[in-house]
């Protein structure tokens, strides 16, 4: 799916009490891949991408993403909240790389517990300012077909189908 950033995108909405974002840095690579783990371990993209469904698997993509030369750091953020007790949980991600000019989205999650709130929107608007700081006009990404609360939320915010890909994967139980 695709997104010129230069056409009005919403307005994020603000971070409902308890929840804070955490712009990237290197030490943060490891609750980011908790959060992606978390986030995408029970879904249908962890039998396409097996990586997503593994706490190690999870940890080496994070390092992998964030030691291209094309990683964007301003489109990295980590989505943490505080329970009850004060502790804090990172229940989320986004990171993002530069593709040809656009910048990619990669792997936007939110742990399921924590959906419904708007947090998915918040991660993608500051990942989108972040591109655009970057000089980045236009960003695309990509979405298991299946996946149609996801789909929703990326057209609701400016997004366009662009293409269909198809990949062979293993599925679990089959």
């Amino acid at each position: 799916m695709d997104c010129d950033l230069r056409e009005a995108l919403p307005a994020a909405r603000p971070l409902p009490s308890g929840y804070e974002l955490v712009p990237f840095s290197q030490d943060l690579i490891r609750q980011h891949a908790i959060a992606k783990y978390e986030s995408f371990r029970h879904e249908l993209d962890a039998n396409v991408f097996p990586c997503l469904g593994r706490r190690d698997g999870c940890l080496r993509l994070m390092r992998e993403i964030a030691s291209r030369p094309t990683f964007v750091p301003e489109s990295t953020w980590l989505l943490r909240h505080r329970d009850q007790r004060g502790r804090i949980e990172s229940i989320g991600t986004i990171q993002g790389l530069q593709s040809e000019g656009w910048g990619a989205i990669q792997n936007l999650g939110v742990q399921q517990s924590h959906r419904g709130l708007g947090l998915g929107s918040i991660l993608l608007m500051k990942a989108a300012a972040g591109f655009w700081n970057a000089g980045l006009q236009k960003i695309h990404l990509e979405v298991t077909t299946e996946n149609t609360a996801a789909i929703r939320l990326y057209e609701r915010l400016g997004f366009k189908r662009a293409q269909v890909v198809y990949k062979a994967a293993d599925v679990a139980g089959v």
